[in-house]
């Protein structure tokens, strides 16, 4: 499991920066950024698609999985926009997060 967690903590990086790192240099043109992001993204899915295969070979089910991934994608996410992006991060946000680590525990409920 942390092998798997790992892989898609690092995919997800990858992931952040290829999605919304232009954010911050809007005079790119759109098609550069898109051309830059593709190759950024290429490195997500090196990583990703072993997370999962790992993950799913190791008995944690595809609903797992996606539970899991989206949880590492907003806390990624979450320290991206607030160090990088310098984006306000409200109250409203952790209970956000709250909720769906109340999903997330749900989800390994045996």
């Amino acid at each position: 499991m942390i092998r798997t967690i790992a892989l898609l903590l690092f995919s997800n990086i990858f992931m952040t920066i290829a999605w919304y790192g232009h954010l911050k240099n809007s005079s790119l043109p759109l098609w550069k950024a898109i051309v830059i992001s593709w190759g950024i993204a290429f490195f997500e899915y090196c990583l990703m698609v072993p997370a999962n295969r790992i993950g799913y070979l190791n008995g944690i089910n595809a609903f797992q999985l996606k539970i899991t991934q989206e949880v590492i994608t907003l806390i990624v996410f979450a320290v991206f926009a607030v160090l990088y992006l310098k984006e306000p991060f409200h109250w409203k946000y952790l209970v956000s997060f709250a909720f769906l680590m109340g999903a997330v525990y749900f989800m390994f409920k045996k």
